[in-house]
C-alpha cells in the first residue's frame, strides 16, 4: 500500500504516466516482437472463444459460432489506423449490437483532447508495425496503459463490434477490443473509462423539473451527454419509431436553446445519431414547417453547423420519445482550456472489511457507523437567478472497484449506496472525529443516493444549503467486502476532509501520518518512552493478580518478543509499574466493552476499546488489527493486551529512529530487515 501511494504522489496513474494493465510494457513488448520477427500475441486477451464475453456472447452460442480471428492485415491490402483524423464515420455497427460502445466511442471524436487521451499518438501499421498496439482508459481513479494485439473478431465477412466506414481505418475496432477486454457494460461506464469523469442518469418520464437547467450547464462545462429509447424485448432491437428514431440506440444530446416561436418560447434540444443515416422527422425535423415560424437569421444560426445525423426537436417532444438521458460531467483536466466554467473535483479512495468497516446500511444500527465517513465542506451557494432556494448543488458518485473479476465464480457488484448526515456542531471543525453509533440512531440523513443498487457506480446529483456534511458511503448489507472510490463533484470551491484519515493516526499526544515516503511524526507534548517487557515472571505475577481481582475469564500471555530497555530481559521495579498501571487501565476499559463477561468483545466494538486507549488510527490500520488479532470476528483479553503492547512498541521505535527529532525516519536496510523480522515474527 505504501508502495503504492508512493507511485501516485509521483504521479504514476496520471494520465501523462498510466499504469501498466498486467505489467505489460507497451514499448518493451514492441521491440521485442521486432527483434523476434514475430508478430505480437496478447496472452492476456487471448485470440479465443472466452475472450469475447460470456452468457449470449459465450463460446458456443449462437452469436459466436462461427467467429474468426483476423489482423486488419488480412482483410484488406492497406491498413490504415487513422485516416484524416477521427471522425463520427468511424463508428458503424458491427455484426452484433454494441450500441452502448458506439455511442461512448463516437464521444472521443466530438473532442480531440479525449481522443487523444484514449488514443496515444505514433501508432501505425507501415511504421515499425509489430502487430501491437495499446490505448489508455481511466479505471478506478487511475489512468491505465492497456497493450492489446490487433486480431479481431470476425463472423461471416463482418468485424463483430466497431468498424470504419473508411474499410481500411481500424482505431474504433481495436478501441472496442481493448475496452471489452477491460470491463465492458454500459454508456455510462464507457464514457467513464474514457474520460475519467463522473456520469449521472435520469429517467425522462421522472426527470426533475430543472432538467433544462441541468443540460444547459452540463454542455457549457463540455460534459457529454448521451440519450436513448428503451427496448421492451429483442424485437425491439434496432426497430424505427413511426418519427425515424430508432430503438436500443444511444445518441448523442450538443444543444439546447429557445427561440420566438409564434409569440411563444419553445425550448429546442438538439440530438445526434453518432452514424448520421436515421434523423428525427418530426416537428423541429430538418425540412419542417415549424422553422418557417421563427427569425431566418436565428434560424441560419442554429443550422448552419449542423452535421449529417443531427436534428432538433422540442425539448417536451424529446422527453416524451426518449426514455433515459445520461451525462458524464468531465473533471477540469479533461476540459479545453477556454472552458466557460467546471466542476471543481475531490476523490477518496477506501474499502469496505468485514469486521472492521464494512457496517452496512443504515437498517443495520448496531454497525452502520463503522463504515468509512467523509467530511465535505460546502462554502459557497449556487449563482443561478431563476432559483430561490439558496443551496450549493454537487454530484455523489461511489464505485465499487474490480467486481467483474468474480463473475466466473457467481459473483457481481455488491448493492451499494451512500448517506449524507450534517455535522452536529460540537463536532464542526474537528479534523480527528468518527461519529459514532449513539449519533446515528438520534439522527437521520439529509440526503442519500436514490437506491442500493448492484451497479458499478452510483451517483446523485444534491443540492444543501451551505454547511459541514459527513457522507458514509456503505454496501447494503454488512460483511461484504470490496475497495471503492468515492468522488464528490461541486459546483463552487469546497473543502474536504476524510474523518478518519488514512493517513493519519493519534497516539496520546502525538499525530502520525503516513506519508507516500514513510511516516512523519508531529509532536505536540512529549512523551515518556515506555520499557519494554517479556518477563515469564510478569507474566505470573500478572495472572495472579488478575485472578485476584475477580477477572477470572481474562488470561493474557505475553509473549511478543519485547526486550527489556536495557537487554537484560528482566524489569525492573519503576519498570514493572509503569506497565502493570497500563494493563490495569487496559482491563478496565476491556470490561467496558465486554458487556456480557464472556472474555470477548466484537471487532468493531474494538476499535471503539483502542481508541478508549488512547489509540485513534485510520481504516487501513484498523483492518490490519482486525485481520492480525480477531478470530471470526471477535477479540479476546489475550489478544486485545497483545495488539496494545504491539502498538506502543511501534510507536516507541519509531521515535527511537527519528534520532535528530526531524519528525521523518529514515531506515537503511539492515534497519529495515530487523524492523521486518521483530514486528512480522508470530508473536
Amino acid at each position: 500500500m505504501i508502495h503504492r501511494e508512493r507511485l501516485h504522489a509521483e504521479g504514476v496513474g496520471s494520465n501523462e504516466r498510466a499504469l501498466q494493465i498486467f505489467s505489460q510494457d507497451y514499448e518493451a513488448l514492441k521491440q521485442e516482437s521486432l527483434e523476434s520477427g514475430r508478430l505480437f500475441e496478447d496472452s492476456c486477451f487471448p485470440a479465443q472463444p472466452p475472450s469475447l464475453g460470456f452468457k449470449e456472447l459465450a463460446p458456443h452460442s449462437s452469436k459466436t459460432r462461427g467467429v474468426t480471428w483476423k489482423r486488419p492485415t488480412e482483410l484488406t491490402e492497406s491498413p490504415q489506423f487513422i485516416v484524416g483524423g477521427a471522425t463520427r464515420t468511424d463508428i458503424c455497427q458491427g455484426a452484433l449490437g454494441d450500441c452502448w460502445l458506439l455511442a461512448a466511442i463516437a464521444s472521443l471524436t466530438l473532442n480531440e483532447k479525449l481522443l487523444h487521451r484514449v488514443v496515444p499518438h505514433g501508432q501505425s501499421f507501415t511504421d515499425d508495425y509489430a502487430g501491437i498496439f495499446h490505448f489508455q482508459f481511466w479505471q478506478f481513479g487511475e489512468w491505465v496503459d492497456v497493450v492489446i494485439d490487433d486480431r479481431l473478431p470476425v463472423k461471416d465477412g463482418e468485424l463483430m463490434f466497431v468498424h470504419s466506414a473508411e474499410g481500411s481505418e481500424f482505431w474504433s475496432a481495436l478501441v472496442c477490443g481493448c475496452e471489452k477486454a477491460l470491463s465492458g457494460g454500459s454508456t455510462t461506464e464507457g464514457f467513464e473509462d474514457f474520460t475519467g469523469g463522473v456520469a449521472e442518469m435520469y429517467e425522462l418520464r421522472k426527470a426533475p423539473r430543472d432538467l433544462h437547467r441541468i443540460i444547459a450547464k452540463a454542455l457549457e462545462r463540455g460534459s457529454l451527454l448521451g440519450c436513448s429509447i428503451d427496448i421492451t424485448s429483442a424485437f425491439d432491437m434496432e426497430a424505427i419509431t413511426f418519427k425515424k428514431l430508432v430503438k436500443g440506440h444511444a445518441y448523442s444530446v450538443t444543444g439546447l436553446t429557445e427561440v420566438n416561436f409564434r409569440g411563444n418560447r419553445e425550448r429546442l434540444i438538439r440530438v445526434r445519431n453518432p452514424w448520421g443515416q436515421v434523423e428525427w422527422t418530426g416537428a423541429w425535423s430538418d425540412n419542417s414547417s415549424e422553422w418557417n415560424a421563427i427569425d431566418p437569421a436565428e434560424k441560419e444560426e442554429m443550422n448552419s453547423k449542423m452535421e449529417d445525423g443531427e436534428f432538433w426537436m422540442s425539448f417536451q417532444e424529446f422527453k416524451r420519445q426518449f426514455s433515459r438521458l445520461e451525462i458524464c460531467n468531465l473533471t477540469p483536466d479533461a476540459l479545453n482550456d477556454d472552458s466557460l466554467s467546471y466542476w471543481n473535483t475531490i476523490k477518496f479512495e477506501g474499502g469496505w472489511r468485514r469486521g472492521s468497516t464494512a457496517g452496512g446500511c443504515r437498517n443495520h444500527a448496531n454497525t452502520f457507523w463503522i463504515n468509512p465517513q467523509y467530511k465535505i465542506t460546502l462554502l459557497e451557494e449556487d449563482d443561478d437567478p431563476e432559483d430561490d432556494e439558496k443551496a450549493c448543488s454537487f454530484l455523489v458518485a461511489l464505485m465499487q472497484k474490480d467486481r467483474r473479476r468474480y463473475r466466473k465464480q457467481g459473483q457481481d457488484m455488491h448493492t451499494i449506496g451512500f448517506a449524507i448526515y450534517e455535522v452536529p456542531e460540537e463536532f464542526q471543525g474537528c479534523q480527528s472525529v468518527h461519529l459514532k453509533k449513539d449519533f446515528f440512531l438520534r439522527h437521520s440523513s439529509c440526503a442519500r443516493s436514490e437506491t442500493f443498487i448492484n451497479l458499478r457506480e452510483v451517483s446523485s446529483r444534491l443540492r444543501l444549503p451551505p454547511g459541514e456534511y459527513l457522507i458514509v458511503p456503505s454496501t447494503f448489507e454488512p460483511g461484504k467486502e470490496a475497495d471503492f472510490v468515492l468522488r464528490v463533484f461541486t459546483e463552487k470551491q469546497s473543502e474536504t476532509q476524510q474523518r478518519l484519515k488514512d493517513r493519519r493516526f493519534q497516539f496520546g499526544g502525538m499525530q502520525v501520518y503516513g506519508g507516500p515516503h514513510g511516516c512523519i511524526l508531529s509532536y505536540k507534548h512529549n512523551q515518556p518512552v515506555i520499557s519494554h517487557y517479556s518477563s515469564s515472571d510478569f507474566i505470573r505475577v500478572l495472572h495472579l493478580n488478575l485472578t485476584d481481582r475477580q477477572t477470572s475469564g481474562y488470561k493474557v500471555s505475553l509473549t511478543s518478543g519485547e526486550s527489556q530497555k536495557d537487554g537484560s530481559a528482566r524489569l525492573g521495579l519503576v519498570e514493572f509499574q509503569i506497565l502493570w498501571n497500563k494493563i490495569r487501565k487496559w482491563l478496565g476499559i476491556f470490561r467496558q466493552f465486554d458487556l456480557d463477561k464472556s472474555g470477548t468483545m466484537s471487532s468493531y466494538e474494538m476499535r471503539l476499546a483502542l481508541e478508549s486507549a488512547g489509540f485513534k488510527l485510520n481504516n487501513k490500520l484498523n483492518q490490519v488489527l482486525v485481520a492480525r488479532y480477531a478470530d471470526q470476528e471477535m477479540i479476546d483479553f489475550d489478544n486485545f493486551i497483545c495488539c496494545l503492547v504491539k502498538l506502543e512498541a511501534m510507536f516507541r521505535t519509531f521515535q527511537q529512529l527519528d534520532r535528530d527529532g526531524t519528525g521523518l525516519a529514515e531506515l537503511n536496510l539492515s534497519e529495515v530487515m530487523l524492523w521486518s523480522k521483530h514486528y512480522n515474527s508470530p508473536n
